[in-house]
């Protein structure tokens, strides 16, 4: 937890809510409706948690018009309070901020170019010819491949692997454990004997993306495996080469994107959705949890596949039925045709 504290009237103002309530009230954190003390704000994003709203004891509460009682006193009124909970996350956030400078434990080459205003933790590797602007941090153990380019305000957590030629815009965050820039999947079969591809793309990121622990973004094979501004990536997804995801994408864990699709901007895809190679998807497409797309989607839409769990005997006897489907419509065919005749 950090030490500062603050007036509930400051708060409002940064957040352009508008209170009713105690401008003088100060708070020092965070927390759920639940579990708030006196000194905590809380915020109501789900209805589902109305209920604790009677008797919750936080300080405060950010909260929209519509769900504000007249009962409850000190609350910011925002149209969407879950934003607001989100930016005021950041002014407890105790993360330890890494100081400017470069640790003597690092290796860098003496032919990269790395900002007085940046922090290079220990162990980290910088290789040849490698950039990093104002205000990057790059953590303990990171390795940033040759000619590298690391743009302003970004983030890299420790154990991040950026291959060589990765270029980064400004305000990224890597997560730990995640690799960009790795070799695509790529091999050519002779006989029963598959050569390897040399993969000669490289990997751009835009302005304010994430991309979260483990997961990793292969380099292109010919051209260049592209991440659109402002895109969300969850834990353990995979990118695969030549891969273009549209601005403002956001993808839940363990997402697979195969080879050269085309994904547009403002898609969201659930947990364990899988895409198949060298297909368009539109943009504005939401794909509900373990989706498999086989083919291109042209319109934006909700898209599901697969079935959800079922006692297993139940289970079974449907699995049967979907087998016969098939042999099923083609008898309903045959039995229009006569009724037809």
């Amino acid at each position: 937890m950090t030490d500062q504290s603050y007036r509930l009237g400051e708060i409002a103002k940064a957040l352009g809510a508008e209170l009713r309530g105690d401008p003088e009230i100060r708070v020092s954190g965070l927390a759920t409706l639940q579990a708030a003390g006196p000194e905590q704000i809380s915020f109501l994003a789900n209805p589902t948690y109305a209920k604790h709203l009677a008797d919750t004891r936080a300080a405060a509460i950010i909260i929209s018009p519509a769900a504000a009682g007249d009962g409850q006193t000190n609350v910011l009124l925002l149209d969407n309070p879950y934003l607001g909970y989100a930016r005021l996350s950041h002014w407890f956030d105790p993360s330890p901020v890494a100081p400017p400078g470069i640790h003597p434990a690092a290796v860098v080459d003496a032919s990269a170019q790395i900002a007085a205003s940046a922090s290079v933790g220990p162990n980290a590797v910088i290789e040849a010819g490698v950039v990093i602007d104002e205000k990057v941090v790059i953590g303990p153990g990171s390795v940033i491949g040759a000619r590298s380019r690391i743009g302003s305000g970004s983030i890299i957590r420790s154990r991040v692997t950026l291959a060589h030629d990765v270029v980064m815009g400004q305000r990224c965050h890597i997560l730990s454990g995640a690799v960009i820039g790795s070799d695509g999947f790529g091999f050519a079969n002779e006989k029963g004997q598959w050569h390897r591809i040399a993969q000669l793309g490289r990997v751009i990121l835009g302005d304010d993306v994430e991309v979260g622990a483990n997961t990793t973004i292969d380099r292109g094979a010919l051209d260049d495996t592209v991440i659109g501004n402002g895109v969300k990536l969850d834990n353990l997804i995979q990118i695969a080469h030549n891969v273009r995801i549209g601005d403002h994408s956001a993808m839940a864990a363990m997402v697979g994107i195969a080879g050269s699709t085309k994904i547009g901007s403002h898609c969201v895809f659930g947990g364990a959705s899988g895409v198949a190679g060298h297909l368009d998807i539109a943009s504005q497409v939401h794909l509900t949890g373990m989706t498999l797309v086989t083919g291109d989607i042209q319109e934006p839409g909700v898209y599901s596949s697969g079935t959800s769990a079922d006692k297993n005997r139940q289970w079974r006897k449907n699995a049967v039925r979907f087998r016969q489907l098939d042999a099923l419509a083609r008898r309903v065919k045959e039995l229009e045709k006569k009724l037809e005749g």
